[in-house]
């Protein structure tokens, strides 16, 4: 389409109803029954989103003609490429100042990418192109137009420049309390009881911007990381860490003390690790809670906030992953009036949502459920949280030992890190109490070496263990993108190293990540467990003794039923809900 000869002008509706009936995407009768409807209306809205409120689908194969959909066709139509703006690969500082706000506005454009030769241009109006030249001679670079969804470059022309101007703005008021990156100063700092002003307005906003895309993009992590030149923001994302912003060391300072002052942390002690919690609201009104963690590095104060989904607690455990045998193997152990249940996996791995889902289900009215944590991930009123202080001496060994004079029934330990530790949960599950607890371990059976290794006597773990569970998350492909590819022989190869010894019936079919807008071109929405759940039979706990014959003890768990995690991994391959690449990268091998 072409439309040069027609002079500057805004695009109307006619010109997109009269493409889509050529391309044949709708029937004449049906434009021009729009066309008469909006003539009342004018040309307020932009023709895109006229389009995209009618709901028309697209002849065979039938789509509904989305906002995005529309805008990614026209592009196509007029010869543009087409950008779905990402508000987290933008670097908004840079591009807010190739022009300003107001000439933004004027033209409906939006720079979205600046380099040493060209500055890339976003539009919904192809055929405005009087700025283009009058730009080209003000930045003395190359300009490319690219075509953006109408609603984006409305959304994002307010909120990059606002952002933009509160970060200068802070920054610059920073810098006469610059220079406080290294550790030498920081502890300085804390002396002179020096500090930005976390209130000002243009630091609240940034913090707020900042959380709300943590939300939207369903990242679990923020980090806010010094660096010796400038602040670097990331988010983890599926289990991935991204990237996100680049931000003034004294702007980066200032939002820490922000964040640090609502969590009701010491603001101006920087030498220190401390920890906080924040409970917040998303855009959409959920209760979210933020657990925060400093820690002083080399060029300033490392802030994590780990956000925690208030969902996790009403998902059940086929929303988790489980099997009905993974469900029906917990659920034995889990049931039990009295003893000890492990669950094992590095950091990340989901033990913690595993616990909480397990205790909410089983703190019923009749029953007393304790919890001893370190920190306390999620507040359930559900339960009775205690945290532990190691400044006044309450470890988890001590916390135990009050727990049990609270008439307890169920007893979570945040995690059996020492012979102390592991000695009272014994002893509360020797006088009649369930425990539930958490062990660094790579699978189920080095569990049982890790307690040994701790000191604990066999004959106490004979008679006190109910079952151990090892698990991993790995991240589930997207169901909008993922590609369904007979299996190759490459892949057979790696199937049959994946699944043996144990026979599995091998996929015609393997799917693949693709990538697109919705997981972010990343392939892959969410995560899942796999889990290896070890039963304590009467067999297995003649073999559990010191030192320990791991071989013999996991043989005779997979006699009785237990799969190890690289099956339930493989499973899941062979349903469909995940690659072979993701379990061969996140569970490790039977025998490691």
């Amino acid at each position: 389409m072409n439309n040069s000869g027609s002079g500057e002008h805004k695009l109307t509706l006619n010109e997109v109803l009269d493409l889509m009936v050529a391309d044949r995407m709708v029937d004449a009768k049906v434009a021009d029954v729009l066309r008469a409807e909006r003539r009342l209306h004018g040309n307020k809205v932009h023709p895109l989103v006229v389009i995209a409120d009618q709901k028309w689908r697209t002849p065979e194969p039938s789509r509904l003609i989305t906002l995005e959909l529309i805008s990614e066709w026209f592009a196509r139509q007029i010869g543009l490429d087409y950008l779905h703006i990402d508000p987290l690969k933008i670097d908004f500082t840079g591009v807010a100042e190739v022009m300003s706000s107001a000439y933004a506005a004027r033209f409906g454009i939006l720079p979205v990418q600046v380099t040493t030769r060209e500055v890339v241009i976003a539009t919904a109006e192809p055929f405005m192109r009087e700025w283009e030249p009058e730009l080209r001679h003000i930045l003395r670079k190359e300009i490319r137009r690219v075509f953006a969804n109408p609603d984006d470059i409305g959304r994002y022309l307010v909120e990059f420049f606002n952002l933009a101007k509160s970060v200068k703005t802070a920054a610059a008021k920073g810098e006469i309390n610059g220079g406080l990156s290294s550790f030498e100063q920081l502890v300085e700092l804390g002396k002179t009881n020096k500090q930005f002003d976390a209130n000002d307005q243009h630091i609240v906003h940034i913090v707020d911007w900042l959380w709300q895309y943590a939300f939207d993009q369903r990242a679990s992590d923020i980090h806010i990381e010094p660096r010796r030149e400038l602040g670097i923001v990331r988010f983890r994302i599926d289990g991935v860490l991204h990237q996100v912003y680049q931000i003034p060391t004294p702007v980066m300072n200032a939002m820490t003390s922000r964040i640090k002052l609502l969590g009701r942390m010491d603001v101006i002690e920087k030498r220190r690790p401390q920890d906080g919690r924040i409970k917040t609201r998303t855009p959409a009104g959920q209760e979210v809670e933020l657990r925060l963690s400093t820690l002083p590095t080399a060029f300033g104060e490392k802030l994590v906030m780990r956000i925690f989904d208030p969902d996790v607690l009403v998902r059940d455990f086929r929303m988790l992953g489980f099997t009905e045998d993974d469900q029906s193997r917990w659920e034995q152990m889990t049931r039990s009036p009295n003893g000890i249940v492990l669950v094992t996996g590095p950091t990340g791995s989901g033990k913690t949502t595993t616990l909480y889902t397990t205790l909410k289900q089983l703190a019923t009215p009749e029953v007393n459920v304790c919890t001893i944590e370190d920190p306390i991930e999620m507040v359930e009123p559900a339960f009775n949280q205690m945290q532990v202080q190691t400044n006044i001496d309450l470890s988890f060994s001590e916390g135990v030992r009050a727990l049990m004079r609270q008439d307890p029934d169920i007893i979570m330990i945040g995690e059996i890190r020492d012979l102390q530790t592991a000695e009272m949960a014994i002893q509360a599950a020797l006088t009649g109490h369930l425990v539930l607890s958490t062990l660094h371990t790579n699978d189920s059976a080095a569990a049982v070496t890790r307690m040994l290794d701790l000191g604990m006597p066999a004959y106490l773990i004979h008679s006190t263990l109910l079952g151990i569970m090892a698990q991993r998350l790995i991240r589930t492909l997207c169901q909008k993108c993922k590609k369904a590819e007979p299996i190759t022989d490459e892949e057979r190869v790696i199937w049959r190293s994946l699944v043996a010894p144990w026979k599995a019936n091998e996929p015609a079919t393997l799917h693949h990540a693709v990538g697109c807008l919705d997981c972010r071109m990343t392939g892959y929405t969410g995560r899942v467990g796999v889990y290896e759940i070890l039963l304590n039979s009467p067999e297995t706990r003649k073999l559990i003794k010191s030192p320990l014959d791991m071989p013999r003890l996991r043989e005779q768990a997979y006699r009785e039923g237990m799969r190890p995690m690289r099956i339930s991994g493989a499973m899941k391959v062979a349903q469909g809900h995940t690659t072979l690449e993701e379990v061969i990268k996140v569970v490790p091998p039977v025998d490691s």
